[in-house]
């Protein structure tokens, strides 16, 4: 499996987790229809939700105007892989991490969701 299938896999477990009470394992399962999992899918999903706390307190304080339980779930749902991935992994550039976020945002948000996406994935890579 690609990692840009792995990402998208990931954000549907993501996804689902946050408003069902599936065990990861089911999650991953139920995204994957048949095909077999990979270990990149696996340390996405259990990467954020292990580090979902720290992840989403990261993403509070970038935010402007906004609070975390009010965004649409697509959106926080991109930004909690992403800011996993640009926090906790190191095998992948930020501009990778940051092109794949805003990818996801176009395909499963509205025509804004890229742009705000982008606009707070930008502050993390802005520190480093």
């Amino acid at each position: 499996m690609k990692r840009h299938e792995a990402r998208k896999k990931a954000l549907q477990a993501l996804f689902q987790l946050d408003s069902t009470e599936l065990a990861i394992e089911e999650a991953i399962e139920h995204v994957l229809e048949e095909e077999n999992s990979s270990t990149f899918l696996e340390g996405l999903v259990h990467g954020t939700v292990e580090n979902k706390e720290a992840i989403d307190a990261a993403i509070e304080e970038k935010l402007e105007n906004w609070t975390l339980s009010r965004l649409p779930k697509i959106e926080r749902t991109v930004l909690r892989l992403a800011v996993y991935e640009l926090t906790y992994t190191e095998d992948t550039p930020d501009r990778v991490v940051l092109n794949e976020a805003i990818e996801l945002a176009k395909t499963f948000g509205d025509e804004k969701s890229s742009k705000f996406v982008n606009g707070v994935l930008s502050k993390f890579t802005q520190q480093s």
